[in-house]
């Protein structure tokens, strides 16, 4: 208990606004993503099974979060 004693309310707060503002931006890169490209990146992966995309996309999520979260931090 003595770890929590001190986390302030403002920390806990900022935390919590970061993470939601972290998330909406991943969305946001999501639609322009989507937009940007010239066929629908879900049914490639879902139905078409295209393994490829997918790596590329989680490879695109995980480079994207690094760079917010330094943003974020910063």
């Amino acid at each position: 208990m003595e770890y929590f004693a001190a986390v302030q309310l403002a920390e806990m707060i900022s935390t919590i606004v970061y993470t939601f503002l972290g998330v909406a931006l991943m969305g946001a890169v999501w639609k322009v993503i989507d937009w940007l490209t010239p066929f629908p990146i879900l049914k490639e992966i879902e139905q078409d099974q295209n393994m490829a995309l997918a790596v590329l996309i989680g490879m695109l999520f995980v480079s994207i979060s690094i760079i917010i979260a330094a943003v974020i931090v910063s």
